[in-house]
């Protein structure tokens, strides 16, 4: 396996994503100069564009019409863009990429608008493919995506919260996207049912180890390496996998001390190492990795009834980085 599959995928799809890249420039630009930008602040600070890269990626694994997939994988980097935009304003998030965010910059009220601009330019993106199936399937998702983030706002701060409420935030805000980028270039290939059915599951399964690694990440990885502040899901009361399982067997001192530090947010400067203790103590970032490392395992065999080819070796391969990136 290549160290990064991704930036073997990008190589491969090199062409392909500078088409893609030519378009959110395009789709971008508006006569109010600030809309530009904020966006273009956002968009060029980087990221692995894993979602567009599995649009183009599951449109060129089938001979699907490339120049539909970039209008599509446009509107995805858009749609994720906007979540990204809108959920630091939530979560009144301070660096993401290793730069300030968008609304520590620019201002709330900015990021939130021009969060609603970039929503708005990936629907018109979505309309260019002129196919109601797919402006279905990526309008769904969008929906689902906000539902999941609401959600999560239900369970943060809810000591109570189990792995299935967990995992149904996840599903929403994060592997829903990553279901519906993989969905659509089966779809514009004219693809099977069967074959839509797994490329949609596979990105649903990877979405979910995506997410659930990036949770383990924020107890336990290197602030600079990762590109944006750890403990932040601590300090905002966050449910996440890492602390359902260490409190799962915790004892009435340790449940007090999630309580008041997660329940009430009544945080010292020590808390976050000692939270990290008590989840080093109930072995849960391995549970963590562990539950990850099925999700990913599961995506996989989805792959398993297309032929074999040089991106179907990338998208098995992806799904391993994504459990051991960062570790």
């Amino acid at each position: 396996m290549q160290d990064n599959p991704l930036e073997q995928l990008a190589n491969t799809l090199n062409s392909d994503m500078r088409s893609v890249d030519k378009l959110i420039v395009s789709y971008m630009q508006s006569d109010v100069p600030l809309i530009p930008k904020l966006a273009e602040y956002l968009i060029s600070a980087g990221g692995k564009r894993i979602r567009p890269l599995l649009t183009l990626a599951s449109t060129a694994m089938f001979d699907g019409d490339m120049s539909k997939s970039y209008y599509l994988a446009a509107a995805v980097e858009f749609i994720h863009s906007a979540t990204l935009l809108h959920d630091d304003v939530v979560d009144k998030s301070d660096e993401r990429r290793g730069k300030k965010t968008a609304n520590l910059v620019f201002g709330n009220q900015a990021s939130v608008l021009v969060g609603d601009f970039l929503f708005s330019k990936s629907f018109q993106m979505m309309v260019e493919s002129g196919s109601l199936e797919l402006l279905k399937i990526l309008s769904n998702a969008s929906a689902i995506i906000a539902q999941g983030e609401v959600l999560q706002l239900s369970t943060t701060n809810d000591i109570s919260t189990n792995m299935p409420a967990y995992l149904e935030v996840i599903e929403g805000k994060t592997a829903a996207l990553f279901a519906a980028s993989c969905e659509v270039g089966a779809v514009i290939s004219d693809q099977d049912n069967a074959t839509i059915t797994a490329m949609r599951d596979y990105g649903m399964l990877l979405g979910t180890a995506f997410q659930i690694i990036d949770d383990a990440l924020d107890y336990s990885a290197d602030q600079e390496k990762l590109g944006k502040e750890i403990g932040d899901d601590f300090r905002e009361g966050k449910m996440t996998a890492p602390t359902i399982f260490a409190l799962e067997n915790a004892s009435d001192d340790e449940r007090e001390f999630w309580q008041r530090t997660l329940g009430y947010k009544d945080q010292t400067d020590t808390d976050f190492g000692k939270a990290m203790e008590l989840i080093a103590r109930h072995n849960a970032l391995e549970k963590t990795i562990d539950l990850a490392k099925d999700y990913a395992l599961k995506s996989t065999q989805n792959l398993d009834i297309l032929p074999d080819s040089e991106i179907k070796s990338l998208l098995c391969d992806i799904t391993d980085y994504t459990i051991t990136r960062s570790f």
